[in-house]
Parts: C-alpha cells; structure tokens; sequence
C-alpha cells in the first residue's frame, strides 16, 4: 500500500501534526463520528456510513466522490432532478437520484472528481444493488476534489455545519481519488476538438437566439480558436441578443452552439456574460456543397441526459472561470510592452475610437501603394512619444544607428514560431542569457540527492522545526521537511516558507500548491545548503527561481532566519535571493520581428524583462491559457497563411506602430 504524505495541518496551539493517510477497505461495517457545532452550547454529531455498509431501508449520512453526474433537469413533473453516482475508498458504487422543487437546493456539482457530503439520504436495494433517493430534511455540501485545492463547500442550503475533522476526511478522499480513481471527463477545449467527439466544454456565452420550438442557440467562447471551419446558425438578427460590437471582435472565436429539446428552457433563461460548462456537446463534421469550400464543424448538445448531457452555470469564483478570465476579452483590450531602447516598444492595442464603423462593422479605405497599404490603421496604436513623425524603413536603414525613431509598418514575419522558445533565463549582472531547464534536468538532480542521508543533528534547530519520515515503497526514501518559524512559532501554510530533503519532484511541487515559498536543500555536516545551481533555488507557486552560476557565491542556510525574525516576513524570491547569495536569473522575452512598409524591410529585437502583451515571462511556461493568449495575439499581428499586403476588412490587425527602433 501507499502512503501518502498529504500536508501539514496547524492547530490552533500553532503547534506541528503530520497527517499521513493509508487508504483502507472496509471490511465489517463501521462507522466514523464527527462533531459539528452551530453555537458554542450544542453540539450535533453526525455519523458517516461508508459505502460498503449501507443497509436496505435506513437514511443515512455519508461522503463521496463524484464518478458521474448528470447536471440538474427538469423531470416528468414539477420538480428538478439530479443523479449522482459516487464512490469512496471501499470502492463500492452508490447511485443516488435526487429530486427538489428548487434548483439551488440540489448539490452544486461541477465535474467528475468533486467531493460531496450528503445528509440524510435514504438507501433502498433494487435488483440487488442499493440505491440513494432524496428524504426529508435531505441537505448537501460539494467540495472542488482537486489536490491540495481551499476546502470551501458549495452548499444546497444557508444553515450548515462543517468542522476541521470533517475537512481532513475531504483532504483524504482528495488524496485517494488522485491515486485511484480516474474520473476526469472528457473536458477539451475548443483548439483541440475534432470532428466525430463529445466533450465537455468551459466557456462564457456571448450571444443567443430562438432558431425554432424544439432547439435554441447558444454563441460561446473560450478564448481559443476551433481549428476547423465552423457552422453558422442562419437566424434573424433582431432575435439575436448579445452585445454586436463584442460579437464582431469575437467572430472568428466563437462557435455556435445548438441545444434541443429538454436543455432548450434552461438555454433560454442563461444570462449573456455568464460562464457555463455544457457537458458532452457533440461534434459533427458536415460536407460542403461546394467542393471548393472546405468542410465545417457543427456543435450539438443533443435532447435528453444520456452521458451527462446537459448544462451548468459557473460562479466566478470556480478556479476554471478564473483562468478563462486571464485570457483579455476584447481585442482592443490595452496591451503593452516595455522593452530596452535597441529594440521595440510601445505596443498598444487599437481602441474602437480609432476605428471607422459602419453598420457594426469595421471598414478600411482601399489604398493603392505598398506604403500606403503599411500605412493602414495599426493593430497597435503607440500611446508615448507622440511628439515623433512616423519616419519610413528606408530612411531608417540609410541612416547611421543610434537613432530614434516612431515608424508605422507590417509585421511580415517572428521568430521563434515556437513561441513558448521566446522564454530565456538573463542575468542583469554578467548580461547572460541561457536556456530554461526543463523538469527533467531538476528531477534527476533530486534523484542524485537521494543518496544523501538528512543530518538527524541538523533537524529543529532554534528558527525551524522539523519532521521526518521514510517512505513505504521499494527505495524506503527519507524524506526531511524542516518549516521555518516566526517568532519561534509556526506560520500558516499560505504563509510558511519551508525546505525539504529527499522529496521528488512531484512531491515538491504538492507542497508548492499548499504552502508559499520551497527551498530544496540536502545535509552536509554542519548545515543544511542548495543544491546544485542548475536546480532552482527557490519555487513559488508554479514558478522555478534559477540563479546565476557565474555570479552567485551561495552563503548558509542559516542567513534565512534574519528574514524570519522580521515583523512580517514577505518571503519575497528577491530578498530570499539576497540573504542566500543568490544572483537572480530573470525570465525575459527574446524575439525577432521582421518589419516592412513597402519601403524597405527592418529587422528588429524584443528584449523584454516583465511582460510581453500583458502576458508574463515567468508564467508562460506553465501556463497553457497564457500560451494560447501569446498564439493569438502573434496570429492577429502576423495572421497564419496571409500574403503580404492582401486587401482585407481584417488587414487592421496586421499593421504595428511602434518608436525606439
């Protein structure tokens, strides 16, 4: 069996408990007492029956994971249905059916995978298996089942109680789950579809219309773009509600949705703007008519709740919305980017006042020459130096550099096309710049750390406390974890800076979503040090802080704890850097950009140390959302498969204004 070492719970005596966790099968029936309170005189207990113990005819308590749900509908009567299928660690099966005349009083389930709590459920057997059905009093939380994600519940009712022995059974359910089961669904988005797939989708609705009695129109988007051409539901214009001008920035990324039948009157009542998961939308691929025109993608969500089909709406604090908002919305949106004087800068993105409209829609005059085609409205508008004249490439290229100079031209090509390859590691000090180790490189150096034994002398000295333990598998690993302390007392994990010995890297990166700041250290006699300098001294959310080897001169551990002896010890990755010795190496953008204007061809270099369009370095590599954020913005400055100087309605995305070249 595995043990899994889960996280580090602080009680209110701030005092340190591991909690490991051994997955169990229920053998005998058995049951679990946990207390609640809802005032401090009363004090209700609940007793939680595991799934392999449910008995004919009882109502019960219980706790769960989500193997399959279909999303509440309308039943045959007045009421809203709901089924849940769940499964815990005895690996015995529950489905539950669940009827309520208010939707909000059904479990708010997102997606396989989540944790739910129900109270007082009632068990009936039916062809010899037990099922679960609504009784009276029948109340329910659900928790996100993610791995090391904040324990809130989503409640069915305004009264509740939930207390912190009941947390660490969700963290334990979270941490069976993760080794278990597999219970994701099929969730893609729309980049990835392809024709003959149903999938769940997450996304904001933009527009929608009435097409007929038996089926209603939903425009979605989820700030990728379908690689195929998409279908077009004809409808009349005035039955289409959404905002025309964002339905015309957002045309060539949203796609028309289809629902029928039973999902129509839940269709009809969803608010424009909102977020919604449409679970198992089916893809069907139509030919054309024409043999010229290349085939399209129609999207159905088809009648009925076979596999889970149906809709679900998404509050905004639901983490998958919170990484659809990263990605800007309009593209008009304001982006900008600093660079050093040699090279670009002043990127900005064109507002509608800068726009001709007519009709809602977005013209631009025909020009004759090549200049006067590069002269176009810019996808970018320079918002700095406006006292410059824009100067052409060819006097540009004739003139002897250093100059300055505000230039107006097309984006005719960049480099790398890989864009992600645009990320490099530069030292501010030897003005280096090297390539980001990939996770491979820093996993084997764990590795070769692992015949390095933790100093039991080195353990819980006066400025950290220490906990170690040896793992169950074959390589009987010891693993050390050391928690620095404030004031000779433990933080909260959101605000504790720790160091650990002996984990791997995928443990490492479990502690990195729970507590703030990691530090990998190994044992030497008298102290503890970093490891090798190709590893990352420092991780901090999803991002590996690297040094510089040529710069740095690494000091001990201990200097650590003049930061932990401040008022309020920030933790910040550059004084952290400071105390250790540590020479920073900073995550910048390095790209070629090749310019015209009908005129001549300039080549010119982005050297960006923050962000690039709003997107930063440091977060890219992580970060799919904010990688298909960086594609599409390099598509509209130099869309795919365009020849130069096209005539176009969508040419005003492909000119670029910028100064300092």
């Amino acid at each position: 069996m595995l043990q899994y070492l889960y996280c580090l719970h602080f009680c209110n005596r701030l005092s340190l408990c591991l909690f490991f966790f051994l997955p169990q099968i229920c053998t005998q029936p058995s049951i679990t007492p946990f207390s609640g309170t809802t005032s401090a005189s009363v004090a209700p207990k609940y007793v939680y029956t595991p799934l392999n113990c449910l008995k004919d005819g009882t109502v019960v308590n219980l706790y769960g994971i989500v193997k399959f749900f279909k999303p509440p509908y309308v039943s045959k009567g007045t009421d809203y249905c709901s089924v849940v299928t769940l499964v815990d660690q005895s690996n015995v099966k529950l489905t539950c059916t669940l009827f309520n005349g208010n939707l909000d009083s059904l479990p708010k389930i997102y997606k396989n995978g989540d944790i739910v709590r129900f109270h007082r459920v009632k068990i009936r057997e039916y062809n010899g298996q037990m099922q679960g059905i609504t009784s009276a009093g029948f109340a329910s939380l659900t928790f996100d089942g993610t791995v090391g994600a904040p324990v809130v519940p989503r409640a069915s009712s305004k009264v509740y109680t939930f207390i912190d022995e009941e947390q660490k059974t969700v963290e334990e359910l979270r941490i069976w789950a993760a080794s278990n089961l597999s219970v994701s669904g099929p969730e893609a988005k729309l980049s990835d579809v392809k024709p003959m797939m149903f999938f769940d989708l997450t996304c904001q609705l933009v527009g929608k219309a009435k097409v007929d009695g038996s089926s209603f129109l939903l425009k979605v988007w989820d700030g990728t773009k379908c690689p195929y051409p998409t279908w077009k539901v004809p409808v009349e214009a005035k039955e289409l509600e959404g905002d025309r001008v964002l339905l015309h920035h957002l045309r060539n990324l949203t796609v028309d949705v289809l629902v029928y039948d039973n999902h129509v009157q839940l269709a009809k009542s969803l608010k424009i703007g909102s977020f919604l998961r449409i679970y198992s939308i089916h893809t069907k691929q139509a030919s054309a008519k024409n043999e010229d025109i290349s085939s399209h993608i129609e999207f159905h969500l088809h009648g009925g709740t076979c596999y889970g089909r149906g809709i679900g709406i998404l509050p905004e604090n639901n983490p998958d919305v919170e990484e659809l908002k990263t990605i800007s919305i309009l593209p008009c949106s304001a982006f900008c980017v600093v660079c050093a004087p040699v090279c670009l800068s002043g990127f900005v993105c064109l507002h509608d006042k800068d726009v001709k409209k007519e009709n809602n829609s977005f013209l631009i005059s025909d020009l004759e020459s090549p200049l006067q085609r590069c002269q176009q409205l810019s996808a970018t508008v320079l918002t700095d130096h406006q006292d410059m004249s824009n100067t052409m490439l060819k006097t540009v290229l004739n003139n002897r550099a250093p100059q300055q100079y505000r230039i107006r031209a097309k984006l005719r090509s960049f480099k790398p096309q890989k864009l992600y390859q645009s990320v490099k590691l530069h030292c501010s000090k030897c003005n280096t710049l090297q390539e980001v180790p990939n996770g491979d490189a820093f996993d084997v150096i764990l590795q070769g750390c692992e015949a390095t034994a933790p100093n039991p002398e080195l353990q819980s000295m006066s400025w950290y406390e220490s906990v170690m333990w040896t793992t169950q598998d074959e390589n009987r690993r010891k693993i050390t974890i050391h928690f620095v302390k404030h004031y000779e007392m433990l933080q909260r994990p959101e605000n504790t800076l720790l160091m650990i010995e002996g984990g791997t890297l995928k443990e490492i990166w479990k502690l990195t979503r729970r507590f703030k700041c990691v530090i990998p250290v190994k044992s030497k006699e008298d102290d503890l040090e970093l490891l090798d300098l190709s590893a990352p001294f420092l991780l901090q959310g999803n991002i590996k802080y690297y040094g510089c080897k040529k710069c740095s001169t690494p000091k001990s551990i201990k200097n650590l704890s003049s930061l932990a002896e401040k008022r309020e010890p920030s933790w910040e990755p550059t004084e952290i850097a400071q105390v250790l010795g540590i020479e920073p190496l900073q995550y910048v953008f390095v790209m070629k950009f090749t310019l015209v204007d009908g005129t001549g061809a300039l080549n010119a270099y982005l050297f960006d140390y923050e962000k690039f369009f709003q997107i930063p370095a440091s977060e890219i590599l992580t970060n799919s959302f904010l990688q298909q954020k960086m594609e599409m913005t390099m598509n509209t400055l130099s869309p795919p498969g365009r020849k130069l100087g096209k005539k176009s309605n969508d040419s005003i995305n492909s000119h670029v204004e910028c100064s300092d070249v």
